[in-house]
């Protein structure tokens, strides 16, 4: 990739040399750079007085963010005016006095830094010019809809709104121990006109055999052609409910889902009623770095921020999983678009065209696994890159299609350009390697300049990110999430733009395991080969600076314009190694021996040993057993080995947990001593379907039981990355045991 680059621009520039009319252009433009406006020129007293007021707009920020911890309408509304005036007056000098077209060479790479810069600012704009439509009150201070739930579940609750409900849950290849929980999950949901359908793709017997266990009805068809937006279809023609549920064959609602979601169709005019996503497993870049606990999931910033502006501005996305859909508008818009990989936002597109509202309900009512290795995560980010982008090819495409609102169609750009930004993100680490490589000074800039300009619009936008998103997610770290996967991610959008439709859908795979660490070269490799390259880009910048340095008294003016690209490439590539350093840690997956997650939740127990008895709480549970700290000494000691086998014999226990009413027989097969308090591990044998019924809505189906939880601010992410990269030995030191993992708080 870098001697692409390289290679590339040396061609353009050598093209360029010989065009004597644009080799004109470019030294008019240069000269029009060199003599920017007196107010743009930072050592002036215009630049200092200038610099007064964008510190006093810097201080004002800090104080209405102390004022007002979540945002509101008035409050918001104050910090992107201040930021839309930081980002225009950084954009005017950018534009007016920082791009070096002194030769061909530096122009291509200076208008190329330019214009990333510019694709990644033009999708933050829209967002920011999006978020002025949202709208706060004192009762629903985040615009999440919920008091509005509260009033319209009352219909549905006293039967006086109670339409009839299809749940279909389509599945490809996840094993059928997921699709129990999910199917468990349905039927308790607390709402009677419902009927429960699984869809299968793959026409197993075992599945079948599941459904007909279960109690659910079950549906094939002859073929699998256009996926999942064909199985949802074929499902459509056989069932007759006024409205459908959708869940994803891994995601299992809680147990009022229903109730919260079905009066909005009270309203005629509502086609889509769309939850958040939530999991009940931590994503590989967390449970890999070991920030299980502290880190959000990924998907938060979407559906804490993006979606509400959506929602605001009549463009909510149908994200394909725990959404409720009437099947008259559906039918009507011909049934889920078959045309791409991402059926479900084409056809919230299209429901939008037609003039139906589309409603989202800022509320965990679901919970499904995440990506289980940085594998996964790469083929489902891909997939979702390459069916948004397909956008351009089809008739759903929401730039061209009839019947949206301008203000939609921004909304929806948004989210397209939002795939572009990881050329940029690639283009920010190898723009570095230009200044050692090559002596290209795609920015110039003084010291002043980046004093004046650029620290100011930075400082701000990094204070208030995390305040906008609902602490879903810091600067630094959503850098770390973009870094990982920017290369695949952008040769993705690079391909689909040349030959939209060339990959087909590959289902992210569910339910898997591993017993061993596991470094993904595939995915490392061109982080690698940047990561050496800025390693030896920064080293030479050091020896250029030290030797400048010792010149400085003599320094022609030409020696002096290098002095400040090697200053600024110096930070670059110092904040890039930081970065890659930690996405490289990223790609080593950790072992994940349990198929069973293991959730923190406290419930009284009471153990039986034959004639004796003792009490506990659980510090938590699975679905095939409980981790118990008991009240009381006494209990038979049970010893175990390195690998987690018992080394002496188990013993065979009945496990009570009294608030559930729920008896469980199983062996305990480990037992220690924790902070003084003895522990208990019982593993559940011959659990019944009643049992496990039990279990599954104990564990995942409980109303209110999906918090959202707040990312780390901006300081301690920059912590949380110097301790990784200065300590990695604490990411691997762990034990992945089940005794010491309870990966979800809820």
């Amino acid at each position: 990739m870098v001697g692409s680059v390289v290679v590339s621009g040396a061609i353009i520039a050598a093209w360029f040399a010989k065009q004597g009319t644009i080799n004109q252009i470019f030294q008019t433009l240069n000269q029009l750079q060199e003599n920017p406006p007196m107010w743009i020129e930072a050592p002036m007293m215009v630049g200092q007085y200038l610099l007064f007021w964008t510190v006093a707009l810097f201080l004002v920020v800090l104080v209405v963010m102390r004022l007002t911890p979540q945002p509101r309408t008035w409050s918001r509304n104050l910090v992107i005016s201040i930021l839309a005036i930081l980002t225009l007056r950084y954009l005017l000098w950018r534009s007016l006095s920082t791009l070096n077209l002194s030769t061909p060479l530096n122009g291509v790479f200076s208008l190329g830094l330019f214009f990333l810069e510019l694709l990644t600012l033009t999708g933050t704009i829209i967002q920011l010019t999006l978020l002025v439509k949202v709208r706060s009150s004192q009762n629903d201070p985040e615009g999440t809809r919920r008091p509005e739930a509260d009033l319209l579940s009352m219909d549905v609750i006293n039967g006086a709104f109670t339409p009839t409900v299809d749940i279909l849950v389509p599945t490809y290849n996840e094993p059928p121990f997921i699709l129990q929980r999910t199917i468990i999950g349905c039927q308790a949901l607390e709402y009677s006109p419902k009927t429960i359908h699984l869809l299968d793709d793959t026409h197993r017997p075992e599945v079948q055999a599941l459904a007909a266990e279960l109690g659910c009805e079950y549906i094939s068809r002859p073929d699998n052609l256009h996926a999942k937006a064909g199985n949802l279809n074929h499902a459509i023609a056989h069932t007759s409910g006024e409205l459908i549920a959708v869940f994803d064959a891994d995601f299992v609602p809680t147990k009022n889902f229903l109730t919260r979601t079905v009066g909005f169709f009270q309203d005629q005019r509502v086609a889509l009623v769309q939850t958040p996503q939530t999991f009940y497993n931590p994503d590989p870049i967390a449970r890999n770095l070991g920030l299980e606990h502290i880190l959000t999931p990924e998907e938060e910033v979407f559906y804490r921020q993006i979606q509400p502006i959506r929602d605001s501005a009549g463009g909510v996305v149908c994200s394909g999983t725990s959404f409720v859909m009437r099947r008259s508008t559906l039918v009507e818009t011909g049934s889920f678009v078959t045309e791409s990989l991402s059926e479900d936002f084409f056809t919230g597109i299209r429901l939008a065209a037609q003039g139906h509202r589309l409603v989202y309900l800022n509320e965990k009512l679901s919970a499904g696994l995440a990506a289980e290795s940085m594998a996964d995560q790469a083929l489902q980010r891909v997939r979702w890159a390459q069916g948004t982008l397909q956008a351009f090819f089809v008739k759903s495409n929401p730039l061209t299609i009839p019947g949206l609102r301008p203000v939609q169609r921004l909304a929806y750009l948004e989210g397209l350009l939002h795939w572009f930004t990881s050329i940029s993100r690639v283009g920010f680490l190898l723009i570095p390697l230009a200044y050692s490589f090559l002596g290209v000074i795609p920015l110039r800039a003084t010291g002043a300049d980046i004093l004046y300009f650029f620290v100011p619009y930075y400082l701000v936008n990094l204070s208030v990110f995390s305040w906008l998103n609902y602490q879903s997610r810091s600067a630094l770290l959503a850098d770390v999430y973009s870094v990982v996967l920017c290369f695949p991610l952008a040769l993705t959008v690079i391909k689909t733009m040349l030959n939209p439709f060339g990959k087909g859908f590959k289902v992210t795979p569910k339910g898997t395991s591993s017993d061993r660490f596991f470094f993904n070269w595939q995915l490392a490799l061109p982080l690698i080969i940047v990561f050496i390259a800025s390693a030896f880009s920064l080293w030479i910048n050091l020896g250029i600076n030290l030797a400048i340095g010792m010149w400085q008294p003599g320094m022609s003016p030409v020696m002096a314009e290098k002095m400040k690209g090697f200053d600024l490439g110096l930070l670059w590539s110092i904040y890039n190694l930081l970065i890659l350093g930690t996405s490289l840690l990223v790609l080593i997956d950790v072992p994940r021996p349990n198929l069973h997650e293991w959730f923190d939740l406290h419930r009284t127990v009471r153990l039986r040993i034959g004639e004796e008895t003792f009490w506990g709480s659980t510090s938590a549970i699975s679905e095939v057993g409980a981790q118990v700290i008991l009240t009381q000494a006494g209990f038979p000691m049970v010893s175990q080995g390195i690998k987690g086998q018992a080394t002496t014999p188990s013993i065979p226990v009945e496990l009570e947990i009294l608030e559930n009413k729920l008896v469980l027989q199983g062996r305990a097969t480990y037992t220690s001593i924790k902070d003084e308090q003895p522990t208990v591990r019982v593993m559940f044998e011959h659990v019944s379907l009643n049992q496990q019924r039990q279990l599954i809505e104990m564990l995942f189906c409980r109303p209110g039981q999906w918090k959202s939880r707040c990312s780390p601010g901006e300081l301690r992410s920059l912590w949380l990355l110097f301790r990784i990269i200065l300590r990695p030995r604490f990411v691997f030191d762990r034990n992945p045991d089940v005794s010491v993992v309870a990966v979800s708080k809820v």
